[in-house]
């Protein structure tokens, strides 16, 4: 990629948000293009934190497993998304599984040299303070509706996020592609399979949703009633 393609990139991207186009190019600079192929392994929990990744291109679940096998996947990450800076900030090992779910292509950091662009450029330094605050928000109410609303809740508001704030015209429903399984997407609510079909199902008599082979089409004012929020 081109240095100005991968700073346009960084623009939208986690803590480099906040960072002014100029230093942005120096710091796109930096980057290395990796490619990973479906169902290759990024990172392996407790490996050493020596990189963060930009996803480009692709889609990777990160995820836990126990001893028994047993696996929760704590999210997905698409175009835009970092990868492995919890590990890089600290100096730590991985804390998650990163595989790739189709054929990926990303952007790599070495640790080293974000340590010298976080000294030479503070507005990072302040992006790496807000992201990760972000990130302790989302982790939490994650949990959060894990351990206290139903599944027709979770799912209702984890549509609403990947909407993005769309709204439909009247009449209209928005669609969602399903970029996963109804196995992701129930180890991402916490949720057996079953329930999370019959959720969809609840979803759908109420009208939130409509469903294809491939798609849901979603009336967000219906989604957020479901969810007991407010849809502005």
């Amino acid at each position: 990629m081109e240095t100005a393609a991968i700073a346009a990139m960084l623009g939208e991207a986690g803590f480099f948000a906040g960072v002014p186009p100029q230093d942005l190019l120096d710091c796109a600079a930096e980057f290395r293009e990796q490619r990973f192929d479906a169902g290759q392994m990024l990172f392996a929990r407790g490996d050493a934190g020596d990189r963060l990744l930009l996803v480009v291109e692709g889609r990777v679940r990160l995820s836990v497993t126990t001893e028994e096998g047993r696996e929760l996947s704590m999210r997905h990450a698409a175009r835009g998304d970092l990868l492995g800076e919890i590990a890089v900030l600290d100096g730590g090992t991985r804390s998650a599984d990163a595989v790739a779910i189709t054929p990926v292509l990303a952007l790599s950091l070495r640790r080293a040299a974000l340590d010298t662009l976080r000294a030479r450029h503070p507005a990072l330094a302040a992006g790496i303070i807000a992201f990760l605050c972000r990130r302790l928000r989302q982790t939490t109410d994650q949990l959060e509706g894990i351990a206290l609303y139903s599944i027709e809740v979770r799912l209702a508001r984890f549509l609403l996020v990947g909407l993005g704030g769309r709204r439909a015209p009247a009449g209209k429903r928005v669609p969602f592609d399903l970029a996963f399984s109804q196995g992701e997407l129930a180890q991402l609510l916490g949720a057996s399979r079953p329930k999370v079909n019959a959720a969809l199902g609840s979803l759908e008599q109420m009208g939130a949703i409509r469903r294809t082979a491939d798609r849901l089409f979603c009336d967000p004012d219906l989604l957020a009633k479901c969810a007991g929020i407010e849809h502005g």
